[in-house]
């Protein structure tokens, strides 16, 4: 069975969350830079079944579009030409960054491990993930 995959894309580095092959639980796997993020995915993709990219989608308080979306756009773009046959659905990441870290707070990972933007990224995917399949 095929899994979704989700992206909070950043402009150095980009979080990324998998479902389980059921599409009940979602789960941070890795950071990639993003100047790798394409080959990457065409590598995972190549070894695991993925159904459905999920692209966060940053937005401003008020629901306008903000600034990373000019930097998510061409991503789209290349990744459409790249890996066609996989569908991308974007969902609204406004507070995920916050979010994540709370949810480091409260698990209690220590201070120093907090200020890893790298494990802030893939939770921040996760939630992202988490929040379309609640929405499903």
């Amino acid at each position: 069975m095929a899994r979704i995959l989700a992206i909070d894309y950043g402009g150095k580095r980009c979080g990324i969350a998998i479902t389980d092959e059921s599409k009940i639980i979602a789960s941070g796997l890795t950071t990639v830079d993003t100047s790798d993020l394409l080959n990457w995915l065409s590598d995972y993709v190549a070894k695991e079944e993925v159904e459905l990219f999920i692209v966060g989608e940053p937005k401003r308080l008020h629901g306008e579009a903000s600034e990373s979306e000019k930097l998510i756009q061409p991503f789209l773009e290349k990744l459409a030409k790249r890996l066609p046959d996989i569908p991308v659905k974007r969902m609204d990441e406004r507070f995920t960054s916050k979010m994540a870290f709370d949810t480091m707070i409260a698990s209690g990972i220590s201070k120093k491990k907090r200020k890893n933007k790298a494990l802030v990224d893939q939770i921040s995917a996760t939630i992202i993930l988490q929040d379309y399949l609640y929405n499903l």
